[in-house]
């Protein structure tokens, strides 16, 4: 078997994807290749400190971490080919974290307690986040089978600049491989799910993706028909300009007493010119759950409306970005009885120390109101000084 070191980008991930997207620099990858197979390996880890101050119905607590940020570590194991007319790709990304909550440091806790009292798991988790194989070409498009992010909510995650670093981690205490983001304050989490989804070929920068996912248990009955989440995308690039425009949607049906319809929709636009960039997004949704939370059919007060918005700026001055960004989720009807809003401001300082190594420091703050899902309000601000590196 021949090796070969690669200082490029081979294949572009999720995770090169979302660097490329913030403009933060690109991936590197190990690969291996025989005839007309290639094997390509690539990953990233982080590790940040935060220091967090929270102020619920007059209670105000501090408290220290060391933890991971929006992303997990990822380790990533992609097979490429082409045979007969067809491009075909598989892989397989295990996604570990630092986080451990334990009485003895340095020890992980029983993994066999299942989260009874008094018993501290998970412990140190690996998230099974990619396993799937596509196969297709320029001329009719491509099919993917097996588990890999979602279509819905997927392009705004890519943008949130704190992706690179900590953000909000209001529902994100250890011993959880990740902290939130902007999640639940301007979107909705896409998740990584089962799928079988058609991409079409991208013609004049316009493309568009559809898919069946994997039904979702929600309103206490089980779902007989799969869910659906489509996508379509524009890109437009000229001199030092760029655009993207996208618009999705999710629907998901269930049956049996109590069940009911569940819809979203979303609109997202990108420009750049020379080193600034601005997001704007937003999305309106009924029976996804709580938006304030951001998990998809978390649903304890049944039919609820969810709607969001989410504004970013980007500057770069050299090897560092700055940035800023707001976002707003609002949730009512269904079983609650209140206006609830989890609204949250990022601003965030991102410097490349080399092609492979980001160091990222981040001030964020969150403010929730509503009685059903923020008793007493929520106040937290959150200082986070850490690193990332992709290899």
């Amino acid at each position: 078997m021949k090796s070969r070191a690669k200082t490029g980008v081979f294949q572009r991930t999720v995770l090169a994807s979302a660097l490329c997207v913030l403009g933060l620099g690109q991936a590197h990858a190990v690969s291996f290749t025989q005839g007309d197979s290639t094997i390509d390996i690539n990953g990233t880890i982080n590790g940040f400190y935060s220091n967090r101050t929270s102020e619920s119905g007059g209670v105000k607590t501090t408290n220290s971490a060391l933890t991971n940020g929006l992303l997990p570590g990822w380790i990533n194991f992609v097979f490429t080919t082409k045979a007969e007319g067809l491009d075909i790709k598989a892989h397989v990304g295990f996604a570990p974290g630092i986080n451990d909550k334990s009485d003895v440091v340095g020890l992980p806790t029983n993994p066999g307690c299942g989260g009874a009292t008094g018993c501290d798991s998970p412990f140190s988790q690996i998230d099974t986040r990619n396993l799937y194989f596509q196969f297709g070409s320029s001329d009719w498009g491509t099919i993917k089978l097996g588990r890999d992010i979602g279509l819905f909510g997927q392009k705004i995650i890519l943008s949130d600049m704190t992706l690179l670093g900590l953000g909000g981690n209001s529902y994100a205490a250890t011993p959880f491989n990740t902290t939130f983001g902007m999640i639940g304050h301007g979107y909705m989490y896409t998740g990584f799910q089962p799928q079988i989804t058609y991409t079409t070929p991208t013609m004049g920068g316009l493309s568009a993706a559809i898919g069946v996912f994997d039904p979702n248990r929600f309103a206490g009955d089980e779902t007989k028909d799969p869910g659906v989440q489509g996508m379509v995308n524009y890109d437009w690039k000229g001199g030092n300009m760029s655009a993207s425009l996208w618009g999705g949607f999710v629907h998901q049906t269930t049956s049996g007493s109590g069940s009911f319809d569940a819809n979203g929709y979303e609109l997202g636009a990108k420009f750049g010119i020379g080193d600034f960039e601005a997001v704007a997004y937003g999305f309106d949704a009924k029976g996804l759950g709580l938006s304030t939370v951001g998990a998809l059919y978390f649903s304890p007060f049944e039919k609820t409306k969810g709607k969001g918005y989410f504004v970013q700026g980007t500057y770069k001055f050299g090897k560092t970005k700055v940035g800023i960004n707001y976002g707003q989720n609002r949730d009512t009807d269904g079983l609650l009885t209140d206006d609830n809003k989890f609204k949250s401001m990022t601003v965030g300082v991102y410097h490349s120390l080399n092609k492979y190594i980001t160091l990222v420091g981040e001030f964020n703050r969150e403010r929730g109101t509503g009685s059903d899902v923020f008793p007493g309000d929520l106040k937290t601000r959150t200082i986070s000084l850490g690193g990332i590196i992709f290899f």
